[in-house]
């Protein structure tokens, strides 16, 4: 045998021995450079939109880094509670949460600016100014003194007003009521009187069934539908004044993000894009459909705050805006760019979208 051959066939043999010993090893023994994270989220297993969003990021985070970039989820409660999120991910104890910036106020009251504001902007707007209106830059200023990296979420669109048992007509009927609402909302509420109270959303039900709370608001008609409020509560009303754009977030601890090689970047950017997109539509889509369930065949009686409130609200809703906006530095900086965008963005809105829609209602047979 020449000694080309014999090398070769020695380099052949020790080929097949060393897959065949490979082969006998535990998978994580012989994966290299599989990483593997533990994401955590402030939302019901499984549950409609905000669950199964979560569920279809982490299968596509897998699908799109074929297998060498894996998510562990858990869900509210199963690692950490829902408000204990963003902790958990600062701390290193999970990578990654889903969640909405105004649960954390405590942290800063800058948050709440990345998720709701009342009389704010809507969902396209905030969009806009996360991407192009500088909105990005400032989140991670912000997120980046508490160890994370922020990004946007899909957005549940404008929130409706609320349950409740008895009729709001005056800024005197606020009074008393005791209000399940986070975020900026919920502090404009307690400058009308109301006792307000943050919930998780697994404990929103029993409250409102046992008289804990007198009034809630969630999400939408397709969650509002799912919870089952309309069995506990009569009237349904509207426009969420409080929620005009809500929209949710994503966080991973900056280590963590930083450790990533930039294709597995990448791949969690654009899976959260995606999700952004595709959840929000779906909102979009099964709200309707939802509310007029709930409507048509449950009875539900919608009421619409009248314009007199609205104005009321909307004056006291500017004023304490303000006020939390100016009660530090950071908070100032969010704010102002927050205001100066939103005046922009209204400009447009009246001309380009609300110009429309007033002109779709008009009474034109079509269809």
């Amino acid at each position: 045998m020449s000694r080309r051959k014999f090398l070769k066939g020695a380099a052949a043999t020790g080929a097949a021995a060393a897959a065949a010993a490979a082969s006998s090893f535990p998978a994580p023994a012989i994966a290299q450079g599989i990483k593997e994270l533990k994401m955590v989220t402030s939302f019901p297993k499984n549950f409609p939109g905000l669950g199964t969003s979560a569920n279809r990021f982490v299968k596509r985070v897998e699908q799109a880094s074929g297998g060498t970039l894996k998510i562990k989820l858990f869900n509210a409660g199963e690692l950490v509670g829902a408000f204990e999120v963003f902790d958990a991910v600062s701390k290193g104890d999970a990578d990654l949460y889903f969640s909405a910036e105004y649960y954390f106020p405590g942290k800063s009251k800058a948050f709440n600016f990345f998720t709701a504001v009342p009389f704010g902007m809507t969902a396209p707007e905030t969009f806009a100014w996360i991407y192009y209106g500088g909105g990005q830059e400032l989140w991670d200023e912000l997120s980046g003194g508490f160890n994370l990296k922020p990004f946007i979420a899909p957005s549940t669109g404008v929130q409706m007003g609320g349950w409740l048992n008895k009729e709001i007509n005056t800024l005197d009927d606020f009074k008393g009521l005791k209000f399940r609402m986070p975020g900026l909302g919920g502090e404009v509420l307690r400058a009308l009187g109301v006792a307000v109270v943050n919930l998780p959303g697994g404990e929103i039900f029993p409250a409102l069934q046992s008289g804990a709370i007198d009034g809630t608001e969630w999400v939408g008609p397709w969650h509002d539908l799912a919870f089952g409020f309309h069995k506990v509560a009569k009237f349904y009303y509207w426009p969420g004044f409080h929620e005009p754009g809500t929209c949710g977030s994503y966080a991973m601890n900056r280590s963590t993000w930083d450790s990533l090689s930039e294709e597995h970047q990448m791949i969690v950017q654009l899976a959260i894009e995606a999700e952004a997109q595709i959840q929000t539509a779906e909102y979009n889509a099964r709200s309707p459909e939802s509310l007029d369930k709930l409507v048509n065949e449950n009875g539900v009686q919608l009421r619409k705050y009248n314009d007199e409130l609205l104005n009321a609200i909307g004056g006291i809703a500017g004023e304490v805006v303000a006020e939390i906006g100016n009660s530090d530095a950071m908070t100032r900086k969010v704010y102002d760019s927050y205001i100066k965008f939103r005046k922009t963005a209204i400009g447009w809105s009246k001309i380009g979208i609300h110009g429309y829609m007033e002109a779709r209602t008009l009474p034109f047979k079509y269809g």
